[in-house]
C-alpha cells in the first residue's frame, strides 16, 4: 500500500498536509474541551446551592429531632423546623438541577464545536487521501508490467490535459494504437507522475 508519493516534493507535501490536518483535530478537540471546562464553571453556583440546601437540611432535620424530646409539645414544635428542612432539601435539588442542565449545555456546546472541523476533516481530507492511496497503489502494481504500463498509458490519454499528451507525440492517441513503446512509456510515466509516483526501472 502507498502512503507517501515517490517524489519527495510530493511526500512533502502529503506529509506536511497529514501533520496540519492532525493538529488541526487536535487543537480542535483541545478547544472543545476548553469550551467544555469554561461552561461547567457556570455550575459552580449550583454546587455551592446544593451544598448550602443539604447543609441547612441537615441541621434542620437534626435539630427537629432534638425538639421533639420536648415533653408534651415536642411533636407539634418539630412541624416547623420539618418543614423549614423539606425547603432546604428543595433549595439542594434546585442547585443539583442547575449542575445538570449546565453539563447537558457544555456537553452540546463542546459537540457543536467539533462538527464543523471534524466534519472538513472526515468528509472533505479524508476521502480525497484514501482515494489517493488506492490509486497510487493500484498505479504502483501496475508501473511493473508491460500491460500494467498500457492501462496507465490509456488513463493517461483520458485523464491529462491535452498540451501535456502532444508534447509527448502530436498525434498521441495514434502512436498508443501502433503500441509505440516510447509513447506508452512517456505516457504511462505522465500518469505516474501526476500521482507523485516514478516510473518503473526496465
Amino acid at each position: 500500500m502507498k502512503i507517501y508519493a515517490d517524489r519527495s516534493s510530493s511526500a512533502a507535501r502529503q506529509l506536511l498536509t497529514d501533520l496540519l490536518v492532525a493538529a488541526w483535530v487536535y487543537a480542535s478537540i483541545r478547544g472543545a474541551m476548553w469550551l467544555h471546562d469554561l461552561v461547567e464553571k457556570l455550575a459552580v453556583p449550583g454546587q455551592k446551592l446544593e451544598g448550602a440546601g443539604s447543609g441547612l437540611a441537615e441541621n434542620l432535620a437534626e435539630a427537629g429531632g432534638k425538639v421533639r424530646r420536648v415533653p408534651v409539645v415536642g411533636d407539634e414544635l418539630t412541624t416547623p423546623f420539618n418543614e423549614a428542612a423539606a425547603a432546604a432539601r428543595a433549595v439542594a435539588e434546585a442547585g443539583q438541577d442547575q449542575q445538570d442542565l449546565i453539563s447537558d449545555l457544555a456537553l452540546v456546546l463542546a459537540l457543536t464545536a467539533l462538527v464543523l472541523p471534524l466534519g472538513l476533516v472526515l468528509f472533505g481530507w479524508l476521502p480525497l487521501r484514501i482515494r489517493w492511496i488506492r490509486r497510487a497503489t493500484a498505479a504502483s502494481a501496475l508501473r511493473s508490467t508491460a500491460a500494467g504500463r498500457d492501462l496507465l498509458a490509456l488513463r493517461a490519454l483520458a485523464n491529462q490535459p491535452l498540451r501535456k499528451l502532444t508534447r509527448i507525440d502530436p498525434d498521441v492517441a495514434q502512436a498508443w494504437r501502433r503500441d509505440d513503446e516510447s509513447v506508452v512509456d512517456a505516457l504511462a510515466a505522465l500518469e505516474l507522475r501526476g500521482l507523485g509516483l516514478r516510473s518503473a526501472r526496465r
